[in-house]
């Protein structure tokens, strides 16, 4: 059983935080095995629960590494990483070292047809943490 509100440390890194949940942690995982032979650690949250959701472990990972990226599958509007992005930029702007960056699905309804086209995978992930390092 999990406890509501609390997110697990899946991977501790120094370079880029990132935070995902559910079945979404398996493109942050394999990311972070291509991104290790490159020298750059990913420190992977799994958020576990959203309402709550656990500002703590994350605003503790996020001034340790001083970047972020919230991946989901959910459209990029209206979805839940605007938010842990939004009060992150509150709790933590002078330990960022770039800005936030999410990487979600498309602002289009749900293709069910082209879905893999849709859904961000490791490459869409691997490609934004190569230009949050590039601040």
């Amino acid at each position: 059983m999990l406890p509501i509100g609390k997110s697990e440390l899946i991977k501790k890194g120094k370079d880029v935080t990132v935070i995902a949940w559910g079945a979404h942690l398996e493109h942050v995982k394999k990311c972070s095995e291509i991104c290790i032979k490159e020298g750059i650690t990913l420190e992977i949250i799994d958020l576990q629960t959203i309402v709550p959701w656990d500002l703590d472990t994350i605003a503790n990972s996020v001034c340790k590494t001083g970047r972020l990226i919230i991946t989901h599958e959910a459209t990029l509007t209206g979805g839940f990483a605007g938010e842990i992005a939004s009060k992150i930029q509150e709790c933590c702007f002078f330990n960022l070292e770039a800005p936030i960056h999410r990487v979600c699905g498309y602002d289009t309804p749900f293709p069910l047809v082209f879905e893999r086209f849709y859904i961000p995978d490791w490459r869409k992930l691997y490609e934004t943490i190569k230009v949050i390092l590039s601040y």
